[in-house]
């Protein structure tokens, strides 16, 4: 029975990818079928120009940030790498996520370092748990800066995920992952040996920063349309933590695409008119594209300069 219920669900994941960036893409056609007219009396200033080329450097960096991240969580596993390497080996390979089945960014850093004798199960674990720390950020910033829960369900929620990535919490799921990625290859010794010794607050915090600086982007993608209150400021944060994280852990859309909007214009319905907020997005998802295509190209044309320096490790 549980291998048919398991063989049922195996057949249905596709179609389940497919119906989430469907109904995800529907909902974003049928907001802008009913503001499309607005969204066209939308004009960007010569201010706007500025804080839209300002929101793509702060992306950039924030992809940057997060390559640094990645060798801070093979350090972890005492695995001691490079910045520039992580950094660029994160870069090249980030594009990989819009390719088809959202796997080969991961694929690619998997396979960079075991080229330099970072052993499998580590290599995996890394990539496993990267995700699993930016989703305890972005659970953390949403409720740190949202203004529209009481403070106990705020600390509640913190206490949850800050306890989640406890060792003791974070090996076993690390672990099971691992082999569910591995196909059951690994050998015990090898999951022993791949333990988290203390609680990864370095790399948390760290993740937590690349958010903060991506809530910026975000920010100043939305300024070049219209004007950001202060007081405006941690809904904002709040709404891209969430509808960030969404677009991160639901399946089958690509560098959440499609689901990231749709949840952006949903939370922010009634703090800014539909059309800044169509447009917001709309702009917000070209830079993010746009400044991971060109933190690859970077990471690839300083690679190409100095192949000699790029595979040595600490």
């Amino acid at each position: 029975m549980k291998s048919l219920v398991q063989g049922l669900l195996s057949s249905l994941k596709p179609y389940l990818r497919w119906f989430i960036v469907g109904a995800a893409l529907f909902f974003l056609a049928q907001a802008f079928k009913d503001h499309w007219q607005e969204v066209l009396t939308i004009r960007i200033s010569g201010w706007g120009w500025i804080s839209l080329a300002i929101a793509l450097l702060i992306t950039i960096a924030a992809h940057i940030w997060s390559g640094w991240i990645w060798g801070w969580i093979l350090a972890e596993f005492n695995q001691r790498v490079k910045a520039l390497w992580s950094i660029q080996t994160y870069l090249i390979t980030n594009i990989g996520k819009y390719l088809p089945g959202n796997v080969w960014h991961f694929y690619g850093r998997i396979r960079a370092a075991q080229s330099i004798d970072v052993p499998q199960v580590i290599a995996i674990l890394s990539t496993l748990m990267e995700p699993l720390l930016m989703a305890a950020s972005a659970l953390i910033l949403a409720a740190g800066t949202s203004l529209q829960t009481r403070g106990l369900l705020q600390g509640v929620t913190l206490v949850i995920v800050l306890i989640g990535v406890h060792p003791r919490i974070l090996n076993p799921m690390l672990t099971f992952l691992s082999k569910k990625k591995a196909k059951g290859g690994l050998a015990a010794q090898d999951q022993t040996s791949a333990q988290l010794k203390r609680y990864p607050l370095k790399p948390l915090l760290g993740e937590m920063g690349f958010l903060l600086i991506r809530g910026l982007g975000f920010l100043f993608a939305l300024a070049a349309l219209s004007t950001i209150e202060m007081a405006q400021v941690p809904q904002l944060l709040s709404a891209f933590s969430c509808a960030w994280l969404l677009g991160l852990v639901i399946p089958g859309a690509p560098g959440g695409l499609g689901v990231f909007e749709a949840t952006a214009i949903a939370l922010l319905d009634g703090v800014y008119p539909s059309a800044i907020i169509l447009s917001g997005v709309a702009l917000y998802r070209v830079i993010s594209v746009l400044s991971e295509a060109i933190g690859a190209l970077l990471a690839w044309l300083y690679q190409a300069f100095n192949s000699g320096d790029f595979l040595k490790v600490d």
